[in-house]
């Protein structure tokens, strides 16, 4: 027995020693590729000496004798810190994914062959003026450079992701920043899921009940549509089930999870410093490392500071000395949906208002690890490329002998969207910032600016110029051979919306409704919020005048308005009625529930039971209230839709027929469903959290899901890659925090504030701004979430153009040096 054991404790001694050199070893391979920030390096691509001065959160502060060595340092730095973010974003862009990681991509690189976004973006780089085209060329040089280090200093292949997906790296290109930003265009639209959705949605109801489910942002009404099916013909519904999302794909295709912000500005009257103010939160879902980049660029013109995405040379949001800018989601319509008609007779062509055509096609290969490559036949038609019906869900709505196509802005190959914003950096007052828009095609954005004395607010992009006489408005796919339906050209740029210094001194937008107009001139029917913008009108109006602080408070304000306003509406006759349960049962737990929703100011604070409660509530109501009318479609509509429930508790047009299960013999009420759907929230709460209902907090479901888009699902390795951080916010609050409707965490937190910055005139250089996650994108890194922790907590770090402030508590400083 002795000599029994000894040998289990030798071999379990041995077992541990090559575990713990295993991981050792692991370990060390991992930190290779970590970036060193002392130091001097040569390199080829640079006139003169450039610094990195990285202060005490790791934000670069570039200084360069040139504009262009200041862009080659900056594409140094983005590759330092974010080289697998920034060749994930170019592969996407590119189709090339599954030459990484097989068959589980492919959906996603063929949607990219179609669509052509980098074949778009090659032909917009000679689009681009003399300075941006020397910048992208320069920053093109700097991601190079560090490559070249990579290879030379055997620097762990420059990232460890790339020790388990091994690639040969091709040299950076102006193009892939150029296709990076049209991924973004993706990324932020709404239209193209939106379309296909209402589509679905009109084939299952009649049009007065697709109004209340697909309700429109509150103003002017507009005419009733003509149902899908009598604009391509006679179609059933269709129904598939709903794939996970891929963490990989561009915002999934769902509208719930399309581009959202926040920005406001305050005039000289209504500030406190006798300045102006700004406010900016790009919100994009959470990702580690996160989307934004803070950044430094002292250019000729004066330093620039703010956010950037890796793989971009401009700051997309933040300020100079003079001016800031801010960007917000538009909504602008800018996608059209087609049904193409194929000819019965040959396959090549399709219908146009002249007759038939053949597609222009084009064959595309796509390599894929473990599995022979794909042949793609790409297509064109005269409105757009060709999707495929798995794309988006159009084999749902396409009609028998068609193809769908799309149109869309973002579809140029003469894109000036990266120039307008070189201008907009060097601009020094809002009348400049003014003129860079004009050059601005995609994404389409709300911009709002602020200098020393004048705020505005412009709507930035190309509004497709449509017919009058367009059958669906844009807001569902129609025949592409119809004249009416088809685009001619863009509306002039002056005739973008655009306000400046209204005389309230404020200006802003939630991605809410920004104008009432006439088709085609309404920008947009679909809107990313109806709640937000009331919040933030009280918190603007509620008080007279603003300052750096109450900025923050609005910015980081969780009262939902839609709370307050659906609380009282769905429980009106279920408040303090009957006589007290005995404890232990639904009813007791219902009673206790309606107490403190009782009591509640709608505040979705991550350390309280109210928020969960009233989620989980409206959560199951929607579910009660639809699947009975819409059946699998059902789960598409898998986010709370506030103006859906007010108008069926409020009966608007006799909404309240949703209340009705219509395949059973009794008439439910409203009310009816109200209670039950309350203690199916409960139970379900229940069995999850347990039965105390005082030890149920918002933020335990409420997590930020700030995954690796990668790594994140892989045992062990999720441990290190991801971020999960408990937060407050919710879907609509000013403070966003979107869910993510999936089971089996529906309220995790997957689209938010990306990056907050905060700035004022009066003193600049108290300007403050943070990001969701931090600088790096190395998990062994120090910096890879340390600013997470304060984005959570709602605090910020400085924003100051003074260099020795960087230098006071610089992390590193590297210096480039020409090659002799």
């Amino acid at each position: 027995m002795v000599t029994l054991f000894r040998w289990l404790f030798r071999a379990t001694v041995a077992l541990v020693l090559v575990g713990v050199l295993g991981f050792g070893f692991i370990w060390w391979v991992a930190s290779r590729s970590m970036p060193d920030y002392d130091g001097t390096w040569a390199v080829q691509g640079i006139g003169a000496p450039v610094e990195i001065v990285r202060d005490h959160s790791d934000v670069p502060h570039i200084f360069g004798k040139t504009d262009a060595d200041v862009f080659f340092a900056l594409g140094y730095a983005h590759a330092q810190d974010r080289l697998w973010q920034m060749l994930m974003l170019r592969r996407t862009v590119q189709g090339r994914l599954s030459e990484l990681f097989g068959e589980r991509t492919l959906p996603i690189d063929r949607l990219m062959r179609r669509l052509d976004l980098y074949t778009l973006a090659t032909a917009s780089v000679d689009a681009q003026d003399d300075d941006a085209g020397a910048a992208l060329d320069a920053y093109s040089a700097g991601v190079n450079a560090w490559l070249q280090e990579v290879n030379a200093g055997a620097r762990g292949r420059g990232a460890p992701e790339m020790w388990l997906f091994p690639q040969a790296i091709s040299p950076w290109q102006p193009a892939d920043s150029l296709a990076i930003l049209k991924l973004m265009a993706l990324e932020l639209n709404a239209q193209l899921p939106a379309e296909v959705l209402r589509a679905r949605t009109s084939l299952d109801l009649p049009p007065e009940r697709l109004a209340d489910i697909l309700p429109d942002a509150p103003g002017q009404g507009v005419a009733a549509l003509p149902a899908y099916a009598e604009l391509v013909g006679p179609l059933q519904p269709s129904y598939a089930d709903a794939a996970p999302r891929d963490p990989l794909f561009p915002n999934g295709g769902e509208t719930a999870l399309a581009g959202a912000s926040n920005a406001w500005a305050s005039g000289p009257i209504r500030s406190a410093t006798g300045s102006t103010l700004l406010a900016n939160d790009p919100h994009l879902p959470l990702t580690a490392p996160g989307w934004f980049y803070l950044a430094r660029l002292e250019l000729q013109s004066g330093g620039v500071i703010g956010g950037t995405i890796p793989g971009l040379p401009v700051v997309i949001t933040g300020r100079n000395a003079d001016l800031g800018w801010g960007v917000t989601s538009s909504y602008l319509d800018d996608l059209d949906v087609y049904a193409e008609e194929v000819n019965p007779q040959n396959a090549d062509e399709y219908r146009t208002p002249d007759g038939w055509v053949p597609f222009r096609t084009r064959a595309s290969i796509i390599e894929v690890k473990d599995a022979p490559a794909e042949t793609l036949t790409l297509r064109w038609t005269d409105n757009g490329p060709v999707l495929g019906p798995e794309d988006f869900d159009l084999g749902l709505v396409r009609p028998p002998g068609h193809v769908m196509s799309v149109a869309w802005t973002a579809l140029s190959d003469h894109d000036t969207t990266l120039t307008a914003a070189m201008h907009l950096m060097r601009a020094r007052s809002v009348q400049e910032g003014l003129d860079a828009t004009k050059l601005f095609v995609a994404p389409s954005q709300n911009l709002t600016l602020a200098d020393r004395e004048h705020i505005a607010m412009a709507l930035v992009g190309a509004i497709p110029a449509r017919d009058p006489g367009h059958q669906s408005k844009g807001r569902l796919p129609t025949l592409g051979w119809h004249p009416e339906n088809r685009w001619h050209g863009v509306q002039p740029v002056s005739s973008n919306p655009v306000f400046l210094d209204p005389e309230g001194g404020i200006v802003g937008n939630t991605n809410n409704k920004i104008l009432d107009a006439p088709f085609p001139d309404h920008i947009s029917y679909l809107w990313g919020d109806t709640q937000r913008i009331q919040r933030w009108q009280f918190l603007m109006q509620g008080r007279e005048i603003h300052t750096r602080e109450s900025f923050i408070e609005a910015q980081l304000d969780t009262v939902s308005p839609a709370a307050r306003t659906l609380l009282p509406l769905v429980g009106r006759d279920l408040w303090f009625t009957g006589e007290a349960a005995p404890d232990g049962t639904p009813e007791r737990q219902r009673q206790r529930a309606l107490a403190l929703l009782a009591e509640w100011n709608g505040e979705m604070n991550e350390h309280m039971p109210e928020p969960l409660i009233y989620s989980a509530w409206m959560r199951a109501l929607q579910e009660r209230l639809i699947r009975d009318d819409l059946g699998p479609l059902a789960d598409r509509f898998d986010h709370v839709e506030p103006l859906f429930i007010e108008r069926v508790f409020k009966n608007v047009d006799g909404a309240s027929a949703w209340c009705d299960v219509k395949q059973s013999a009794p008439v439910e009420t409203c009310d009816d469903m109200a209670r039950e759907s309350l203690d199916d929230a409960l139970l379900l709460i229940g069995e999850r959290y347990g039965t105390a209902i005082e030890s149920w907090r918002w933020g335990d479901a409420h997590e930020a899901a700030q995954d690796h888009p990668v790594l994140g699902t892989t045992p062990l390795l999720a441990w290190f890659v991801n971020i999960r951080q408990s937060t407050s916010g919710g879907d609509q609050t000013l403070m966003r925090g979107v869910t993510s409707g999936q089971e089996p965490n529906p309220y995790l937190n997957v689209h938010a504030s990306a990056y907050r910055g905060v700035y004022d005139f009066a003193d600049p250089d108290s300007s403050v701004f943070i990001i969701a996650t931090g600088q790096s994108g190395h998990p062994l890194s120090p910096f890879y979430d340390d600013l997470g922790e304060l984005w959570r907590r709602g605090e910020y770090i400085p924003m100051s153009l003074d260099p020795a402030l960087a230098r006071a508590a610089a992390v590193g400083v590297t210096t480039l040096v020409p090659t002799p």
